[in-house]
């Protein structure tokens, strides 16, 4: 196996990927808004990988957290609310927003449980502020650690009644980075000490199976290399600081701010101390070069995937009585 997590060209496999995945035998799968088009297409989809691999725990990933980061969407799935829409609740009732935002999350895990998705890439712990670039702040669960660590222990609790396991992130926080990340490398030049406050959420939640890194420059800990690609951020601040020892993935490595090409930053992430390397794109020459520079995934690794995806559970609940009860909390605001 692979520590490599890739996407798919379509809403069907192609026979190039399917042989492909066949003979690199990646960890797992991500799912975009080119692969849901309905809900049989979508199962269809998901069991056909399942059947290539032949693995029952299969991690198949999405990025479905609501607002305008929704890969299934309207009318043939629900549409879900964002972090901000908790956050603001929480200002006039604290638990119904902590309720709110679990429901909400179970409800989206059983749109995903139904397409035979297992992994959904939320909830963010980034603490938001004043500087907070827009792709961030729009979806982030508030400004004080706190609260980010009460909604976001919600959000993982609804989703593991809901049969999907969640992901926290950005590692080690995304919240003080005023560029987006998709599109040039950010740079915080915030002290150690005042970074602790965008530790506090991550170390609050530090038994989450799984988390992402954050593709970002801290001058504190690593002046030279971006959190996914610094064996200092990821041993001294995400594994000892934070306390996390679930399995850590890094956001997608096609983002423009890592340079290089696609199989060096996956091998200097994964020589960086990552499990696993996330790539979107399915762009066939990326992912085969992938799949020639990196080598079979590493013991701790595995054992770290196959802990997390152990505590998959059967979905339970009914999605229209979860949206209800939601609305009805969202309505207090």
């Amino acid at each position: 196996m692979k520590p490599v997590i890739f996407g798919l060209a379509g809403p069907a496999l192609t026979p190039d990927e399917a042989a492909f995945f066949r003979a690199a035998e990646p960890a797992g799968f991500i799912l975009f808004k080119r692969n849901c088009e309905n809900r049989a297409q979508l199962r269809a989809l998901t069991d056909a990988l399942r059947d290539l691999t032949g693995r029952a725990d299969l991690p198949i990933l999405i990025d479905q957290e609501g607002g305008r980061v929704a890969r299934m969407q309207p009318p043939e799935w629900p549409a879900f609310p964002a972090g901000p829409a908790f956050d603001a609740l929480y200002d006039k009732a604290p638990i119904s927003a902590i309720e709110a935002a679990r429901a909400n999350a179970h409800a989206i895990a059983l749109t995903l449980a139904e397409s035979g998705i297992t992994v959904n890439c939320m909830p963010l712990l980034d603490v938001s502020g004043a500087e907070t670039t827009e792709a961030v702040a729009c979806r982030a669960l508030g400004s004080d650690p706190r609260r980010v660590a009460a909604l976001g222990r919600a959000v993982l609790d609804g989703l593991a009644a809901g049969g999907v396991i969640g992901v926290v992130k950005h590692m080690p926080g995304h919240g003080r980075a005023r560029v987006d990340s998709h599109h040039q490398l950010p740079t915080v030049s915030a002290p150690a000490e005042a970074l602790a406050s965008d530790l506090a959420p991550f170390q609050a939640l530090r038994d989450a199976p799984m988390g992402m890194t954050a593709h970002i420059v801290f001058e504190a800990w690593d002046a030279h290399r971006p959190a996914t690609l610094s064996p200092t951020v990821i041993e001294q601040v995400i594994r000892a600081a934070i306390g996390f020892d679930g399995l850590l993935m890094t956001d997608d490595i096609d983002m423009k701010a890592l340079s290089g090409t696609a199989g060096e930053k996956a091998a200097g992430a994964l020589a960086a101390g990552v499990d696993l390397v996330l790539d979107c794109w399915a762009r066939m020459p990326e992912m085969e070069e992938i799949a020639e520079r990196i080598g079979a995934i590493a013991p701790a690794a595995k054992a770290r995937l196959d802990r997390a995806m152990a505590t998959l559970r059967q979905p339970e609940g009914d999605l229209a009585e979860l949206i209800a009860r939601r609305d009805a909390l969202l309505a207090l605001n």
